[in-house]
């Protein structure tokens, strides 16, 4: 039976905030702050992002908007350039945060292909509203099943 509980309807992957990790639980409260720093001044979508490396550092990102709008960066990009940038090549897990009304705001097309590019195996994607009573738990291999990976 489904019911409509925080803004989206209840399924296998969607799960209490309460009942994850509290590693899990570390990552949506770090995208939820990341967030609040978001420029969308266009948009007015605020998105926030936290991964966590494998060696357990944790990276944030919100989105930058820009109003030629293709210079624009999402969430999840900003935190693994951060991450990157800093040595960390290897993600571990990540949350994403955002508010639509009706349903989860999962990676776009492209951050996912960038997700898929920090990783060698499928990690949870922990998708979440600002206030989590429910959370979309996902992975990289469930969204971008088929991702690109050059030979190098």
């Amino acid at each position: 039976m489904e019911s409509d509980i925080n803004g989206t309807y209840d399924g296998a992957n969607i799960q209490e905030y309460s009942s994850l990790d509290p590693m899990a639980k570390e990552l949506i409260d770090a995208a939820i702050k990341a967030r609040n720093n978001a420029y969308a001044v266009y948009s007015k979508f605020q998105v926030g992002s936290a991964l966590r490396t494998t060696t357990g550092e944790i990276f944030t990102g919100c989105n930058v908007e820009n109003g030629a709008f293709s210079p624009s960066i999402c969430a999840e990009r900003v935190a693994i350039c951060k991450a990157v940038s800093e040595g960390y090549r290897e993600i571990a897990a990540i949350a994403v945060v955002a508010y639509q009304e009706h349903s989860f705001t999962t990676p776009c097309g492209v951050c996912r292909q960038f997700i898929s590019e920090f990783t060698r195996k499928d990690i949870p994607i922990y998708v979440a509203k600002p206030a989590p009573v429910r959370v979309l738990v996902t992975s990289i291999y469930k969204l971008l099943p088929m991702n690109f990976v050059p030979i190098l």
